[in-house]
């Protein structure tokens, strides 16, 4: 498992404690489900006489839909709901809801794996991917922070050449952090800047080389062909890199983040994702789309603005806070 640790503060005798920051079910709990949870509120209300039955079962339907889970995988998750209420095995509203949050783990638990950093590589290269406005860069920033925190020795590359002031905004995070980044002129090729960034990482000893990316929409051939050659370029000076290639999507795009995920994976064999905008006005839906449709780790959830808002996923802790039910 990769374990992040976070530093301790030191506090003095007479300082206050400083309140406890909410924990990630508390987190998002909170903003996955603002109010009662929109998958199971009301429902016992619409039990005829408390019995489960197709009617209820047809209401998950239409609201696992709706959230961006999609038909697919909304018929993976209820078809062997179906098969216990046809056997009436399920006989109220809580053992309904017991299923439902077995359904829902067993299509996220395969996707709940965490980033491996091979220490016995160096640099461990990852490669992150995904359209302009996912927040890439800063989940690059984020992610760079928990890495430094865990003791690795971190340095980050802006290949997004091409964006306006993409540079500078990895940059700040560079000195936010206290780890280097390796830059080049607006309008530098892509390729030339991860092309340095390894090179530089081989020479200082680094542990990660996190290397940025344009983001141009993901409907464009050439920024495809572009990512291609940026992975090309980095394997010509290590041939097992890029070790991860990290996409990063917008959990509030729905059905099109899918799509991204799909035509990212198609042209770099994506290993890893990460969902950002969880606290936005998404419901989360897309989470379990990705899980079950494309088989690929989701290695972080990003749930707000701050670094402290960017958590493993742990799939038991997101059906929980779907469903707002205690562990």
């Amino acid at each position: 498992m990769f374990g992040f640790k976070s530093k301790a503060t030191e506090k003095t005798a007479d300082a206050p404690a400083a309140p406890a920051k909410p924990g990630l079910l508390q987190r998002l709990r909170a903003k996955l489900n603002r109010g009662n949870s929109w998958l199971t509120y009301d429902l016992a209300n619409l039990l005829p006489g408390g019995r489960i039955d197709d009617t209820i079962l047809d209401e998950l339907e239409t609201r696992l839909i709706t959230a961006d889970v999609g038909v697919e995988t909304t018929e993976r998750i209820l078809s062997e709901l179906r098969k216990q209420v046809a056997r009436q095995e399920l006989d109220n509203l809580e053992a309904l809801l017991t299923a439902l949050r077995s359904s829902l783990l067993r299509v996220l638990r395969p996707a709940a794996v965490a980033l491996q950093i091979d220490r016995a590589v160096q640099p461990f290269v990852i490669l992150v991917v995904g359209v302009n406005g996912a927040g890439k860069t800063t989940s690059i920033g984020k992610l760079a922070r928990r890495l430094k925190d865990d003791g690795r020795k971190v340095m980050l590359a802006a290949g997004d050449t091409f964006r306006a002031a993409a540079v500078e905004q990895l940059q700040v995070w560079g000195e936010r952090n206290g780890v280097p980044v390796i830059a080049q002129a607006a309008g530098t090729d892509p390729a030339a800047v991860a092309f340095d960034g390894i090179q530089a990482a081989k020479a200082r000893g680094i542990d990660v080389l996190l290397a940025d990316t344009a983001g141009r929409l993901h409907t464009q051939s050439n920024l495809m062909e572009e990512l291609k050659k940026v992975k090309r370029v980095i394997g010509r000076v290590d041939a097992s890199a890029p070790h991860e290639v990290l996409l990063v999507l917008d959990a509030s795009q729905g059905q099109n983040a899918l799509q991204q995920a799909r035509l990212f994976n198609e042209a770099l064999g994506v290993t890893g994702v990460v969902l950002t905008k969880l606290d936005g006005t998404a419901k989360g839906g897309i989470v379990l789309a990705i899980a079950s449709e494309l088989q690929i780790p989701i290695r972080f959830i990003g749930t707000g603005e701050s670094a402290e808002d960017f958590d493993e996923f742990d799939a038991e802790t997101f059906v929980d806070a779907l469903l707002k039910r205690d562990p």
